[in-house]
């Protein structure tokens, strides 16, 4: 983690404050279904279609399972793109490639999926896989160490780049609701918990406000009846940070 390597390298102890996400409800089912989708009826990838997110790799487990269950991979690209052009030649009824998609749109068709695939090689703390627990969606994600520490206990993974484990994860989980139904809870359970919008802003503003030496009681008016959680340094552990310089040698990360 991006922790272990501040400590390893530097030899101090980082502030992490990770990326967070909002807790969504299920939108009623109208925009998917001019795309001729139906909810609780299709695996979804959100991202961009580049070769690190081996978009490729899903279509080819999917492609091996017999199921009326569509895929479909959102998150657009340019049409001359060579990665796309390979993807695109699996464009079917059953594998589904969208533009990008955002606001209303975005949620109808992230909380009306059957489960969640990010099976990319690399990641920081990905938003779509937080965006996905926070939706109350089941999720499958690469067993990389930034997809493991969120998703480890909640949701599932499946070996990085193992083409057999995928295919077996995807049936298992199409072949199973009350497996997602668990996981699902778990994970939003987990982003409440632990990686909520509102708690995020609130760490980082104390963070900021901490290293100019300020309280909550002379902070300025806008915030300055908003109380932080916790001390500093908080979740020492979590992924997804950026450091920010202090006035002496040493850095943080928020």
């Amino acid at each position: 983690t991006l922790h272990q390597y501040f400590h390893d390298r530097y030899g101090k102890n980082p502030l992490y404050i990770a990326n967070g996400a909002i807790l969504r409800e299920r939108r009623p089912a109208q925009q998917i279904r001019e795309w001729g989708l139906d909810a609780e009826n299709y695996i979804l990838f959100l991202g961009r279609f580049s070769p690190e997110k081996n978009c490729h790799l899903l279509i080819e487990a999917y492609e091996k399972l017999d199921t009326c269950v569509k895929l479909v991979l959102a998150g657009g690209a340019n049409p001359s793109d060579e990665y796309f052009q390979r993807l695109a030649r699996h464009a079917s009824d059953r594998v589904r490639l969208l533009d990008y998609v955002s606001g209303d749109t975005f949620d109808e068709l992230l909380t009306n999926a059957m489960f969640f695939v990010l099976p990319s090689d690399m990641e920081g703390l990905s938003l779509a896989l937080l965006e996905a627990m926070g939706a109350g969606v089941c999720v499958l994600a690469s067993n990389i160490p930034e997809n493991r520490e969120l998703v480890e206990g909640a949701g599932f993974l499946f070996l990085p780049g193992d083409v057999v484990d995928l295919e077996e994860k995807l049936r298992l989980l199409i072949e199973n609701p009350h497996l997602r139904q668990a996981a699902a809870r778990s994970e939003k359970q987990r982003i409440r918990q632990e990686y909520l919008w509102q708690d995020i802003t609130s760490e980082i503003e104390h963070a900021y406000l901490e290293m100019m030496g300020w309280t909550p009681a002379k902070s300025p008016s806008a915030i300055e009846n908003r109380t932080p959680q916790r001390s500093l340094p908080w979740r020492a552990k979590r992924p997804g940070s950026v450091a920010i310089p202090t006035a002496g040698n040493e850095k943080r990360t928020a």
